[in-house]
Parts: C-alpha cells; structure tokens; sequence
C-alpha cells in the first residue's frame, strides 16, 4: 500500500492524535506536579492549563476514534474544532513574535495592578523585586510593603518589571515559535483528516476496487 492509501492516511492521522494526546496528558500532569511541589500557586494558572490539555485530549480521543472507526460524523467534527484551534492559535503565535519591547511593557503594566495584593507579594518574593516600574506613586506603595529577600540585604531591590522585561522577549519567542509549530501540525491534521473522510476503506467494501 503506497503512502497515499487508506492504511497510510489512518495511520498518520492515529499517531498525529497519540501525539496530542501525550501533550494533552503532559500539560495536565505538570500543572498537577507544579501545584502540589508548590511551584505555582495561582488557581487561575493551574485551571487554564489543566483546562487546556483536558481540551487538546477530548479533541485528539475524537480524532483518534473518528480514525479508527472511519466515523465520518466524528472526523468532520474534528476537522472544523481542529481548523478553528489552528486560526485562533495561529494568530496568538504569530501576535507573540510581532509584540515589541513597549508593548510588553504596556501588558505587565496592565496585568501587574490587576492582580492581588498576594499574588503581587508572591511573584516580588519568586523574583526577588520590588515593584513594578518607578513611573508612579503606586511604586512606593508596592517597595513599602514588599517582604522579598532583598529588604534584607544593604543593596537596593530591583524592580520586578525589569526582571519580567529581561526574560519576556525570549518567552515570547519560544512561546510563539511552538505556537506555530503545533498550528502547523494542526492544519496537517486537518488535511489528513479531509483526506481519509472521502477515501473508501478497502475492507467494507472491496468490489468497489475490482
């Protein structure tokens, strides 16, 4: 059977689906192993990413069945979810190597004054900073009530914002770089998907090929 035929086209497409799969079982046991050595507090961080690997294994379970039963109905379905996850991740990605250094500092700004105060004196301890960005008065507030390791030691602490703006560029550019791999891998699977849904299994009907 040449690479092309039904047996290559299914599969590509199961072992396309083991793959999410494994990632999906990745994201969800080291959201677990973060929360539980403490690595990671936030419920919101641990929740999103346990949602999104619960999320990429109901889409890969539905393929890999849709796959094996050559379930035209479940193939369709995972071919539109599938197309619509490579759209929306595609442009994320894409949004993460396009965003420059002004930008980045507009984000943290913003996302800084929406977290709690807790949350805030978390990431100043994690980081060893105080403080966002000396901009605004609020930076007074944030160096008089920061509790890091730095207050104890005769230097100055370094502002978090510093410390977050040091390491985003590279983030983002990892972040985005994956991102656009596994979009790619994403359109593969709806190709092959597309492809294996109007091929005729040689099995259930073979005087369709005498």
């Amino acid at each position: 059977m040449v690479c092309g035929g039904f047996a290559c086209s299914k599969n590509a497409l199961c072992a396309l689906n083991v793959v999410y799969m494994l990632v999906g079982l990745l994201l969800i046991g080291v959201a677990a192993w973060g929360k539980g050595l403490g690595l990671v507090s936030s419920i919101h961080i641990i929740g999103g990413v346990i949602a999104v690997g619960v999320f990429l294994l109901l889409i890969a379970v539905a393929g890999l069945v849709g796959a094996v039963n050559h379930h035209q109905v479940l193939l369709f379905f995972y071919m539109i979810i599938l197309g619509l996850v490579f759209i929306f991740q595609f442009g994320i990605s894409c949004s993460c190597l396009a965003i420059n250094r002004s930008k980045q500092t507009d984000v943290i700004n913003a996302s800084w004054w929406v977290l709690s105060n807790n949350t805030r004196h978390e990431l100043e301890r994690s980081f060893d900073c105080c403080g966002l960005f000396n901009l605004t008065t609020l930076y007074l507030q944030d160096d008089t009530s920061c509790n890091a390791m730095c207050k104890n030691r005769n230097s100055a602490c370094q502002m978090c914002g510093e410390k977050f703006l040091k390491h985003s560029d590279e983030a983002l550019k990892i972040l985005g770089g994956v991102g656009l791999f596994f979009s790619f891998t994403e359109i593969l699977g709806v190709w092959l998907a597309m492809r294996f849904r109007n091929q005729k299994d040689p099995r259930a009907n073979p005087s369709a090929f005498l």
